[in-house]
C-alpha cells in the first residue's frame, strides 16, 4: 500500500441505507511517512525479486546439473548394453563361425557330400557378418582401435587357414580324406586364427569393464545431483518460509496486536512496527488513523458533554415552559375572563346611556377578550403535544374519528355536510391528539365549503409499505399550490378574520400531532379525484401513520383515491 492509494481509506463504509459518509482523510501525506531503518529501506517486492532471482538460478544450476547427470548416465547405459555387449556376443558367433568351418570341411573331406560345404560356406558368410558387425557396433567407443586391430589379426589368419586348406578342400571332390602332411599344416594355420580370439575376448571384456564402470560413475553422479537437486528444493522452501515470517507474517502479527490493544481501548498504544518499507507505511497510516480517532474522540466528548448542558437547559427551559403554560391557563385568563364580564354588564347597565360607537366599542373588547382566550387554550393545546401524552400500543381509528365527528355534530347539521368514513386500522399512539387531527382536518374541509354547496368530505387510508398513508378530501374552495408549505406554519392564515374564523394554529398543531406518532402530512396538488363541477377545486390532505406489524391483510389492499379536503387555514 502506497501513500497515493492508501488515501481510498479516508471513506467510510456505505451503509444499508444507501448514504455515503465521507469524512476528511485520516491519512498522512506521502511526504509525512517516516523513512524506515534497516530492512524497513527496502520494499517487499525488491526483497522477493532478489530473493527469487537468487533461488531461481540455484534452482537452475541444481536441475541442470541433474540433468546433465542423467543424461551422462543415460550415454553410458547406450554404450554398455546396446554396443559393448552385443559386441561381445558377436565375438563368441565369430568364435563359433570359425569352429562350425573346421568342423564342416573336414567332414567333407572325411564323407563327402555337398551339405558339409553348404555348411562351410554359411559358417564363412557368419564370420564375415559376426565381423562388420563388431566393427559397426565399437566405431566410436573409446578403446575400439585395439579391439579392431585384434579383429582384424583373428579374420586375417581365419582368411590364411581357408586359403590354404579349406577353400582348396571345398573346391575337390571330397571324401578322400586329409594327407598328413597337409593336415598337420591345417592345424597349425587354425590353432593360430583361434588364438587370436584369446586376445580379441580380452579385449572385449576390458572394454566391458570400462563401459560399465563409467556406467556406475555416471549413476552414481545422477544419484547425487537429484539427491542435490531435492536438497536445494527443500532449502529454498525453508529460505522462503524464514523470509516471508521474517518479512511479512511476523511484522502483520506484531502490527495486529498492537491493532487489537488500540481497539480494546489503549489508544496511546503507538503502532512503530519494524518491517519493510510496506509495513512500515501501513503502520504509520493506521497510527495516524489512530491519532484521529483520539482527536475525534476528545471532540466526540466534548460536544457530548457540551451537549449534556443545553439538554440541561433545555429541561430546565421546559419546565419554565410548562410553568408559563400553567399561568397562561390560569392567571392569564381569569383577567381576559373578567374583562369580557365587565365590558357586558356596563352594555347591560348602561346600554340605553351610550350611543351606537360606545356599543360598537364594548363588542370589540369583547371579542378581543373570547379570541385571546381561544389563542391561548390553542397555544396550550400545541404545547402540550409530545409533552402530555398517554399513547397506547393500539387505538382504534374508527372509534377516533366517530369520536371527532360527535364533536362536529353540531357544525354538520347546521352546514348539511356528509362525511364518509372508509374502515380504518388501528395504529399505535395518543387517541386524544389523534381525535383532535381528525377533527381539525374534518372541521376545516367543512368550515371552509363553498358558498351553496353542501359539504363533503371523505376519509380514507391505504397501505403503503410499513405505513398507512391516510386521505382527507373535501369539495371547498381549494388552496393555491404555492401555499402548500405555509399552511403548515404557526400563526398563517390565507383568509381574513371577517371571512373565516381562527387562530392560524390548526395545521401547525396537526403537522406536530403526525410527526410526534412518527408520521408526515402534506397537501396534495394533483388534480381532485372527481371530475364534475361540483366537486372541482377541492383540497386533499394526505398523511401517515407507522403500521402496526400484526395488522389484519384486510387493509392492506385498500387504495385511496385524492377527492380534496378543508383549506387548513385555521
Amino acid at each position: 500500500m502506497t501513500a497515493a492509494t492508501s488515501a481510498e481509506a479516508g471513506r467510510a463504509a456505505e451503509p444499508a441505507g444507501g448514504h455515503r459518509a465521507t469524512g476528511p482523510g485520516a491519512v498522512l501525506p506521502g511526504a509525512q511517512i517516516p523513512e524506515g531503518q534497516g530492512m524497513g529501506r527496502v520494499r517487499l517486492v525488491q526483497i522477493y525479486r532478489i530473493g527469487s532471482a537468487v533461488l531461481g538460478a540455484l534452482l537452475l544450476a541444481a536441475f541442470v546439473q541433474t540433468g546433465m547427470a542423467m543424461y551422462g548416465n543415460e550415454q553410458a547405459r547406450d554404450v554398455l548394453i546396446e554396443r559393448v555387449d552385443p559386441a561381445t556376443l558377436e565375438q563368441f558367433r565369430l568364435s563359433t563361425a570359425v569352429t562350425g568351418q573346421d568342423i564342416a570341411i573336414r567332414a567333407y573331406a572325411e564323407e563327402g557330400g555337398r551339405e558339409h560345404v553348404e555348411q562351410y560356406r554359411a559358417a564363412v558368410r557368419q564370420e564375415a557378418a559376426s565381423a562388420a558387425r563388431m566393427r559397426r557396433l565399437l566405431a566410436g567407443v573409446p578403446g575400439h582401435g585395439d579391439v579392431d586391430r585384434l579383429l582384424a589379426k583373428a579374420t586375417a589368419d581365419s582368411r590364411a587357414w581357408r586359403a590354404g586348406f579349406a577353400d582348396r578342400i571345398a573346391a575337390g571332390p571330397g571324401g578322400q580324406g586329409v594327407a598328413r602332411g597337409e593336415s598337420r599344416l591345417a592345424t597349425r594355420l587354425l590353432v593360430q586364427a583361434r588364438g587370436d580370439m584369446t586376445p580379441l575376448q580380452a579385449g572385449l571384456t576390458e572394454m566391458h569393464d570400462r563401459a560399465a564402470a563409467k556406467l556406475n560413475s555416471r549413476a552414481m553422479t545422477a544419484q547425487w545431483s537429484t539427491f542435490a537437486a531435492l536438497a536445494m528444493v527443500v532449502v529454498a522452501a525453508l529460505l522462503l518460509a524464514v523470509l516471508f515470517r521474517r518479512t511479512v507474517l511476523t511484522p502483520v502479527s506484531s502490527l495486529t496486536g498492537r491493532v487489537r490493544a488500540v481497539s480494546e481501548g489503549d489508544f496511546g498504544h503507538r503502532l512503530d512496527v519494524p518491517g519493510p518499507a510496506e509495513i512500515n507505511e501501513l503502520a504509520a497510516i493506521i497510527d495516524a488513523m489512530r491519532a484521529r480517532i483520539i482527536e475525534e474522540w476528545r471532540t466526540s466528548e466534548d460536544k457530548s458533554r457540551r451537549l449534556d448542558e443545553q439538554t440541561e437547559e433545555l429541561r430546565r427551559s421546559n419546565a419554565e415552559l410548562e410553568q408559563f403554560a400553567y399561568v397562561a391557563s390560569h392567571d392569564l385568563q381569569e383577567p381576559l375572563r373578567k374583562v369580557a364580564s365587565f365590558c357586558q354588564m356596563l352594555e347591560r347597565r348602561y346600554g340605553d346611556q351610550l350611543d351606537d360607537r360606545g356599543k360598537q366599542y364594548i363588542a370589540f373588547a369583547v371579542d378581543g377578550a373570547k379570541r385571546m382566550q381561544a389563542l391561548i387554550n390553542d397555544l396550550l393545546s400545541f404545547s402540550r403535544v409530545g409533552r402530555m401524552s398517554r399513547p397506547e400500543d393500539s387505538v382504534d381509528l374508527d372509534e377516533v374519528v366517530r369520536q371527532a365527528l360527535d364533536n362536529l355534530s353540531t357544525l354538520r347539521e347546521e352546514t348539511g355536510a356528509e362525511v364518509e368514513v372508509a374502515e380504518l386500522p388501528d395504529v399505535a399512539g395518543d387517541r386524544t391528539q389523534l381525535v383532535q387531527l381528525f377533527q381539525n382536518l374534518v372541521g376545516n374541509a367543512i368550515k371552509f365549503r363553498r358558498e351553496g354547496v353542501p359539504p363533503r368530505v371523505t376519509i380514507d387510508v391505504r397501505r403503503a409499505g410499513d405505513e398507512w398513508e391516510f386521505g382527507c378530501a373535501d369539495n371547498g374552495i381549494g388552496i393555491d399550490p404555492r401555499y402548500a408549505d405555509r399552511i403548515f406554519l404557526i400563526f398563517q392564515r390565507l383568509h381574513s378574520r371577517e371571512e373565516y374564523t381562527g387562530t392560524g394554529i390548526g395545521l401547525a398543531l396537526c403537522k406536530k400531532i403526525v410527526e410526534y406518532h412518527g408520521g408526515r402530512i402534506w397537501l396534495d396538488t394533483g388534480e381532485p379525484a372527481e371530475p364534475d363541477a361540483e366537486a372541482a377545486p377541492g383540497t386533499t390532505f394526505r398523511w401517515t401513520l407507522p403500521a402496526q406489524p400484526s395488522t389484519g391483510s384486510g387493509d392492506d389492499a385498500e387504495e385511496s383515491t385524492a377527492e380534496g379536503t378543508g383549506d387548513g387555514d385555521d
